[in-house]
Parts: C-alpha cells; sequence; structure tokens
C-alpha cells in the first residue's frame, strides 16, 4: 500500500515535482549548463558521479524543501546512490518533506500510428520492488502523442495503464504520461481523443485504485477536469 502521509502530501501540496531523473543521453548537456565541460571527465562513471553532486547539491539547498517541492523524480541511479549520508529517497522524505518518484521508462519506440510507444521494460518488476525498499512512493514513466490518430492513441493510453497496473501492483503510484507534443496542428482533437480514452481507462480501473496523470496543458480550460474529478 502506498504510504499514507506521502499521499496526503501528493494531494494536498501546492508546490512543483521536481524532475531529477536525467538519464545518460541528457547527462552531458545538462552538465554543460551547469557549467561542468565535457573534458572534465572521462567515463561514464565519472560523469554520474559530477551528476550525482549536482543533484545533491539542488536537494540539500535550504529552498529545496516540502513547502515548495512536494515531490521529486529519481533516476535509477540516484535512487541507488546517497545524499546527506543516507539512501536519497530516505533523505528527500525524512530531511527535507519531499516525496520520492522513480523514472522506470526505458525511452520511446519509432513512431507508428502517430505515437510514440515506451520500449519494453523486462526488468520493471524487479525495479519496482527496489523502489519499494527504498522507500520510493511511486512511479514516472513518458510516452508521446504526435498526431490526433485514434488508434494511435488508443494504444498509448492503454500500454499506460497496462504498465500502471503492473507497477500499482507492487504498492506503488504510477504517474502516467502519455504528453501530447505542444506544437503539432491537430493538437485539440489529440486531447479530446485523451481524454476519451483515459476515461474509460479510468472507469475500468478496480474501487480505491491511485494515479497520478500527467498531461500537456490543453487548449481549452477545464477540458481534463472530469479526469480531475474520476474518484
Amino acid at each position: 500500500m502506498p504510504n499514507e502521509s506521502q499521499a496526503a502530501k501528493i494531494r494536498a501540496g501546492q508546490g512543483f515535482v521536481a524532475a531529477l531523473d536525467q538519464s545518460g543521453g541528457s547527462t552531458p548537456k545538462a552538465l554543460k549548463l551547469y557549467g561542468i565541460e565535457s573534458d572534465a571527465y572521462s567515463s561514464d562513471d565519472e560523469m554520474f558521479d559530477l551528476m550525482h553532486a549536482m543533484r545533491t547539491r539542488i536537494v540539500e539547498a535550504p529552498a529545496f524543501t516540502g513547502d515548495k517541492v512536494v515531490g521529486a523524480i529519481l533516476f535509477e541511479k540516484t535512487m541507488d546512490r546517497e545524499m546527506g549520508g543516507k539512501p536519497s529517497a530516505a533523505y528527500l522524505w525524512e530531511d527535507q518533506g519531499v516525496v520520492p518518484f522513480l523514472k522506470v521508462d526505458k525511452g520511446l519506440e519509432a513512431a507508428e500510428n502517430g505515437v510514440q510507444m515506451m520500449k519494453p521494460m523486462p526488468e520493471l518488476d524487479a525495479l519496482c520492488e527496489r523502489a519499494v525498499g527504498h522507500g520510493v512512493f511511486g512511479t514516472k514513466m513518458r510516452s508521446v502523442i504526435g498526431a490526433a490518430d485514434k488508434a494511435g492513441v488508443a494504444a498509448n493510453v492503454a500500454q499506460q495503464f497496462e504498465i500502471g497496473a503492473q507497477i500499482a501492483a507492487h504498492g506503488l503510484v504510477p504517474i502516467l504520461e502519455p504528453e501530447i507534443t505542444i506544437s503539432i496542428p491537430d493538437k485539440a482533437e489529440a486531447e479530446e481523443m485523451l481524454r476519451d480514452e483515459i476515461g474509460a481507462q479510468l472507469d475500468a480501473l478496480p474501487e480505491g485504485a491511485s494515479y497520478i496523470l500527467k498531461l500537456t496543458l490543453p487548449e481549452s480550460a477545464n477540458h481534463y477536469l472530469p479526469l480531475i474529478e474520476h474518484p
């Protein structure tokens, strides 16, 4: 079962969810923006050491508390390391009052039917078990919708909920993120399809299930209100 005090924080908290989940591909760019050039490290291990030092500095900053940051999404390697002398997820919650989440997706497939599905996650159950052991509250996984293609949107949402159920079975709360690309010409039509598909999937969930939706801001106000109001 999810941690109830963490669940209450996520439901009622007024603040941001911090994305601390850059993986290998985006780390060099993030370090460069931080002021660390690529010649400062010569291996992936050294690169991730520098990245973890950067993340630790952010998390240990006086402003990084549950008053402003209700949650933080961690990269797997960050979960496995320490901050403030204890495991990262424990430090986030126990010392800073920030609810820890874990990024679990392995990236995107090539586009088909106007969408990009998530790549297979063969080690997901083992990863979820480790996350529970670290005191992680939930997970995050992203797929992409690039066109108002009904079959594509339906498949994309179905995959999110299918894997979400696998995650929820471990007592974790999944953040589902079927992201609509903001620049597509048929964004409003894609949002109609997305809302309907998510609504149907929510209706089919067992009573008491808890899922979080991370959605691109819609073209029309209150477009996703029926999903927000769903029990």
